[in-house]
């Protein structure tokens, strides 16, 4: 029988999520790399890391352009002081890009490729907004008819009307995505993965993720207009030709849609080998992860069918997981997923998600992986689940088991 290798867990950190206000935002006087920078550093002193034996830097970034353009992964770990013999490559899978960059770091270090590695994402929407890399699937008319292109709200729109969800369902989710980020927010959950960004005189320039609403009821949802509903009609034309039966209506508002952010994370990846000879303390194995991608109009589903593979490949039930974190890319999405896989609310998304707390695309595995670990750790559970849905019916899922080193 061949011995696989482990890929163990050793940290995950990120940054606080800045809501993305252009230069007014928390970070908008900072460049992704600056983003990246105070995580580099973090994990090295964190586990009294030689950066020299990091074998590989993956990062997801989703609109590798300007700013993020040109390997930022590379770049980045060179502006951090890494040393140059770190190597750095940068990976889109849409908003999966972040999860995307850890499991192919996993597999190099369960195939025995590489036995330490660093993994994880970075996003700047207030610099380098969503589309601003003009790719022809949304920019060249010709590939927008060929590949059935639909902005993802009208995706999760299309969702909400095949599942039945109502805006007041929709909006519920969002009132509970918030409240919950504010409990775990104020009671400390966050603490352990938190590393902020400080200023010239050593004060952080942020402390927490700040678009997390504490005030927020449904009366206030209620009122916010549909974002998408201009581009309903253009929209129904795409549908059409997949779903004739279905009729568009402008569902997901501001409220109940992911909060734009900027963000960063970072996570260390070892062997078993490699943890023993650096005496490293492994919190989590990588037990399995599995890519799929689903009808492009619809889009959001994508995660679905990657679970469902790896439930095949894995001979487990979704009943056997402890503890779910699935991005809220739109609040359809989430509870689609979660009707699909008779998840109890006690068990998915218990500290809030990406609608109070932003979803900064390429930086959005490696925050979800990080705040799954900590709460695993926290309810001392063992099995958990991250899933990402993306652009043009792309999905991520990774699925990690607590090491408890408890006697």
């Amino acid at each position: 029988e061949i011995k696989m290798n482990q890929a163990y867990i050793v940290d995950a950190v990120r940054i606080p999520r800045a809501r993305a206000k252009g230069k007014e935002g928390a970070y908008g006087k900072l460049k992704p790399v600056e983003l990246l920078e105070p995580l580099f550093h973090a994990i090295a002193a964190r586990n009294q890391l030689d950066s020299h034996q990091v074998e590989d830097v993956l990062l997801g970034c989703n609109t590798q352009t300007d700013q993020q353009g040109a390997n930022l992964a590379k770049i980045s770990a060179l502006y951090a002081g890494w040393p140059d013999k770190v190597s750095g490559g940068t990976i889109n899978r849409f908003c999966c890009s972040g999860l995307d960059a850890i499991n192919i770091g996993a597999a190099k270090i369960l195939s025995g490729m590489e036995s330490l590695v660093v993994a994880g994402g970075v996003e700047k929407i207030s610099s380098v907004p969503m589309f601003s890399d003009n790719g022809p699937w949304f920019s060249d008319p010709k590939v927008i008819q060929k590949t059935r292109f639909l902005h993802m709200g009208l995706a999760a729109d299309l969702i909400a009307q095949q599942q039945d969800y109502s805006r007041e369902t929709l909006d519920e989710l969002a009132l509970q995505s918030h409240q919950r980020a504010a409990h775990a927010s104020k009671n400390n959950y966050f603490s352990n993965s938190l590393v902020p960004i400080k200023d010239k005189l050593g004060n952080p320039i942020l402390n927490q993720d700040d678009s997390i609403r504490e005030n927020i009821n449904i009366e206030k949802l209620a009122q916010l207009p549909a974002s998408f509903s201009a581009f309903t009609e253009a929209g129904q034309k795409v549908v059409d030709q997949v779903y004739p039966q279905d009729k568009l209506q402008a569902l997901h508002s501001a409220g109940n849609s992911p909060a734009l952010v900027d963000g960063a994370s970072l996570v260390l990846l070892a062997s078993e080998q490699k943890c023993s000879e650096l005496n490293l303390k492994p919190r989590a194995r990588i037990r399995h992860f599995a890519n799929a991608s689903d009808e492009p109009v619809k889009m959001l589903t994508g995660h679905i069918c990657a679970m469902e593979k790896m439930l095949a490949a894995t001979g487990l039930k979704a009943s056997d997981i402890d503890l779910w974190e699935v991005n809220e890319s739109f609040a359809a999405s989430v509870l689609n997923f979660q009707k699909h896989f008779k998840i109890s609310d006690s068990q998915i998304n218990v500290n809030g998600s990406a609608i109070a707390m932003g979803h900064p695309l390429g930086a959005t595995g490696g925050n979800l992986l990080g705040m799954l670990l900590d709460e695993l750790e926290r309810q001392q559970k063992k099995l958990g689940v991250i899933a990402i849905c993306g652009g043009a019916g792309v999905g991520v899922v990774t699925l990690i088991e607590r090491i408890d080193l408890a006697p």
